[in-house]
């Protein structure tokens, strides 16, 4: 019989934890009557981020994707009008990919299903529990990264 490996049982923890998040949101936003693939709604949020609206290769090389993924995600978010292809004032070969007002809306959706599955999934902890677990989590996401530069 073999040794019980922590570091495996709790990768496998941190992805089933992960995976009924993902659930849960689909859910939230399901009935919501919002339709979004997790790709989609990670470059909504990516072209969020920024002060101006980004260049297609801005959000290929943030999402570390191939460029041609970056136009399939835009055209489906520009068919459902979250967002729309503008060009550079500065340089009129440059398309920016600006959000909508509905883009925006779908935005504050994600979030608030966000924060519903969130809330259903630490409902059996405590307040002292959810902290511990915030930090404990700030440190792995936000700690240092053996082997990046």
């Amino acid at each position: 019989m073999s040794a019980p490996d922590p570091d495996g049982l709790l990768a496998e923890q941190l992805l089933r934890l992960t995976r009924r998040l993902h659930r849960s949101q689909k859910r939230q936003l399901e009935s919501a009557d919002i339709a979004i693939t997790p790709a989609q709604s990670r470059l909504l949020r990516t072209v969020a981020h920024y002060d101006r609206p980004p260049r297609m290769a801005d959000l290929a090389e943030r999402l570390e994707v191939v460029p041609r993924a970056i136009t399939s995600l835009v055209d489906g978010l520009e068919a459902s009008g979250c967002v729309r292809r503008a060009p550079d004032p500065d340089n009129r070969r440059v398309i920016r990919i600006e959000l909508t007002d509905a883009g925006r809306a779908v935005l504050r959706a994600l979030r608030s299903a966000r924060r519903a599955a969130a809330e259903d999934i630490l409902a059996p902890l405590t307040a002292e529990e959810r902290a511990t677990l915030g930090g404990l989590l700030s440190t792995l996401v936000d700690g240092p990264h053996p082997g990046r530069c």
